[in-house]
């Protein structure tokens, strides 16, 4: 691509995502969404969260699952998934999950 190919696709960039962002803002006040779809939309972050996390924590390079005690991305999700539960603390989840991430990798590599 050419410096002015790359320079296109930039701005192009930059007004879509204006324009994406901005319409709810924009015509927000003149359409009322059902208390139903309200309720549902509460829900998307997580899952476009999950849809993000999964496939990391459980695919291979090569696109396969695995469900294997040495799988060590899934470990380390599950230990921070139950200290958070016990704890609440979306910090030291985060940093409770690296460090067994990290100590397991240094112990199993």
């Amino acid at each position: 691509m050419s410096e002015l190919d790359i320079w296109i696709t930039i701005v192009a960039l930059v007004v879509a995502t204006a324009i994406a962002r901005s319409s709810f803002w924009l015509v927000g006040h003149h359409i009322t969404i059902p208390p139903r779809v309200q309720e549902m939309l509460r829900y998307a972050p997580g899952c476009a969260l999950a849809a993000i996390i999964a496939p990391e924590l459980l695919m291979t390079t090569d696109a396969h699952p695995v469900f294997s005690p040495l799988n060590i991305k899934l470990a380390s999700a599950v230990a921070a998934g139950i200290y958070y539960l016990l704890r609440k603390s979306m910090l030291e989840t985060i940093i409770f999950g690296m460090a067994v991430f990290t100590i397991l990798r240094i112990w199993l590599m």
